[in-house]
């Protein structure tokens, strides 16, 4: 059974903030947050890198050759 209490950590020890009523002894893992006053900026996105790389055909729209019998 996993149970999730939260908590904090301070001079080397975990604190909990209630108990977490184990009868025995129990493995646990334990996951730091992060509490870094400067979290990572999201990197705006630039519009138009492709710009001329990419073409289409003049003809992009009109039917296929292959197709010509089904219209």
């Amino acid at each position: 059974m996993l149970t999730t209490i939260e908590g904090y950590y301070e001079k080397g020890q975990v604190i909990l903030k209630e108990d977490p009523h184990l009868a025995s002894r129990a493995e646990v893992i334990v996951t730091f947050l992060s509490t870094d006053a400067n979290p990572p900026l999201h990197r705006k996105m630039t519009l138009g890198l492709l710009e001329g790389k990419i073409s289409i055909s003049d003809d992009f729209n009109e039917p296929l050759e292959d197709l010509k019998e089904y219209m």
